[in-house]
């Protein structure tokens, strides 16, 4: 009876790539509240980092971003079917979230362990510097791929790109000149706005104006409204009705918060907006 369930809501989705069912949704949204507060419990008590001079702020989360890029590319490793067997589901949700932890604290301990080896000034430097150069990486191989076995169209990656760029341009003039919000200039924010308009954007063309493939909205909500509405680019408005608010209140309560909490939160926001908005971009490009 257990394993029918945890096959029918956990494993048949992933294996056989159907879209999000309400179960899992609701169960990896407890795993990712769960995983921030436990987080923030290890780097409370923790003073490994700030013996490297590292602290969770916002130069933190700007440094781990290029980590958040090679999840979304990663996962498109498993789309392309070039990896075989089970081990593929690693780099599927929930589980290339474990993966993609685990490798990042090792940078991250690997650049403290470079620092107090006086072997870099610059921890966070190198620790960013890796997750550029393992996105290059795994961006080389899917290339390769691509070229090989289907199609590399750069046009997609353009589009998608422009209107990721100009929704976030025209969002962030409305609210920085309309509402005031002085402090939408920090790159935190910026960085959720594009993140959440980068998903949108790549959702949007993919459903309503791929040349050669059919995509599907793989989440309940979004679906939802994409079946009621006949129409992608409902994600624009349905992403905005979240951004606004949670913007709102995330700078009321900057102040109070612990502010490494505060950041992790932010960093969560950006991480499922900006790893699927990059994966779909990139299987589009791909045409897989």
């Amino acid at each position: 009876m257990i394993s029918d369930f945890f096959y029918k809501y956990y494993i048949d989705p992933i294996r056989y790539q159907q879209p999000y069912n309400i179960v899992e949704t609701l169960t990896y949204a407890i795993i990712l509240i769960i995983g921030i507060y436990l987080i923030y419990r290890w780097m409370s008590r923790s003073s490994w980092l700030s013996d490297a001079g590292i602290k969770i702020d916002g130069t933190f989360v700007l440094a781990t971003l290029p980590y958040v890029v090679l999840g979304g590319i990663l996962r498109v490793v498993q789309d392309t079917g070039m990896i075989a067997g089970d081990i593929q589901f690693l780099i599927v949700t929930p589980f290339i979230y474990f993966v993609l932890f685990f490798y990042t604290v090792t940078m991250l301990a690997i650049s403290r362990l470079l620092f107090l080896q006086n072997l870099t000034k610059k921890p966070l430097s190198f620790y960013s510097g890796v997750g550029i150069f393992s996105t290059g990486i795994i961006t080389l191989i899917l290339l390769a791929w691509g070229i090989n076995h289907t199609h590399v169209d750069l046009s997609v990656f353009a589009i998608i790109l422009l209107m990721a760029v100009t929704a976030t341009l025209l969002v962030w003039v409305f609210m920085r000149h309309v509402l005031k919000w002085e402090y939408i200039t920090d790159p935190l924010y910026i960085a959720l706005l594009f993140g959440q308009l980068l998903d949108a954007s790549a959702t949007s063309y993919g459903i309503d104006f791929h040349p050669a493939v059919h995509y599907i909205e793989q989440h309940v909500v979004g679906s939802g409204l994409i079946n009621l509405t006949g129409t992608a680019f409902v994600m624009f408005p349905l992403k905005l009705v979240v951004l606004f608010p949670a913007i709102y209140i995330m700078q009321l309560y900057r102040k109070e918060a612990n502010p490494t909490f505060w950041h992790l939160v932010l960093f969560a926001m950006i991480v499922v907006g900006m790893a699927p908005g990059i994966r779909d971009m990139t299987r589009m490009v791909l045409y897989v």
